[in-house]
């Protein structure tokens, strides 16, 4: 079963110094129909004005993934890191037994695009923890590049969840093919242009919804980026 989401069935928020597009039930968006996929929770599309962003809060018990689109997104937490993220780079912070974290955009005229991704941990109440690494653009190239996955394989981040998380770029005649379990779940997020998933055409922010399928077909793409997610059920 494949199922296509197009970008403007989600949620959407705008809160002036944030806009948000939520793949799944966030905040003030509910939809008991997207609560999440598999152990996939959050798929928040931001765009945070210059000057401004999240002031410190918290968390516990996440895998919490931030992946940046344009612009840089400037994280301090309570582990007593103070990072810059930008794009290319997948930052992973475990939130675990609790941490407090901002997230912020320090550009005067920037706006910085990126994803907040969660997904629910095979482990609670684990000590906090935070991991970053850059991708090259070469290493996303015609190919689907392992970016986290629980064993950190492949050089990805390491994430405390049955789940992994690969990105790819293509444009052209570059194609790529996933092998996927049928007994697992898997999500397809279009970040930008355009591309066949299995035949289906994707436009940015339209997402393919699998279950049970065997392979994951990637072709004729208009400079897109695409995050594919394995998914535990």
């Amino acid at each position: 079963m494949m199922q296509i989401r197009r970008s403007d069935a989600r949620g959407y928020a705008d809160h002036g110094w944030l806009k948000s597009y939520h793949s799944f039930s966030f905040a003030n968006y509910f939809d008991p129909a997207w609560m999440g996929w598999g152990n996939l929770r959050v798929i928040n599309e931001d765009r945070i004005a210059p000057g401004t962003g999240f002031g410190t809060h918290g968390h516990r018990d996440m895998e919490i993934i931030s992946y940046v689109l344009h612009g840089n997104l400037a994280h301090k937490d309570s582990m007593g890191n103070v990072k810059g993220i930008p794009p290319g780079d997948v930052q992973r912070m475990s939130a675990g037994s609790g941490v407090m974290h901002s997230e912020f955009n320090h550009a005067p005229n920037d706006t910085t695009h990126f994803l907040q991704i969660w997904i629910e941990p095979n482990q609670r109440g684990i000590a906090p923890s935070y991991e970053q690494k850059g991708f090259a653009e070469a290493e996303k190239r015609g190919r689907l590049r392992l970016v986290a996955s629980p064993d950190g394989a492949e050089g990805s981040v390491k994430i405390h969840a049955d789940a992994a998380m690969y990105a790819g770029l293509f444009d052209g005649a570059e194609q790529a093919s996933l092998e996927l379990n049928p007994a697992r779940k898997a999500y397809v997020h279009l970040v930008r242009g355009a591309l066949e998933v299995n035949g289906e055409q994707l436009s940015a922010g339209d997402a393919a919804v699998m279950d049970g399928e065997a392979a994951l077909h990637l072709a004729k793409g208009r400079d897109a980026e695409v995050l594919v997610f394995d998914l535990a059920r």
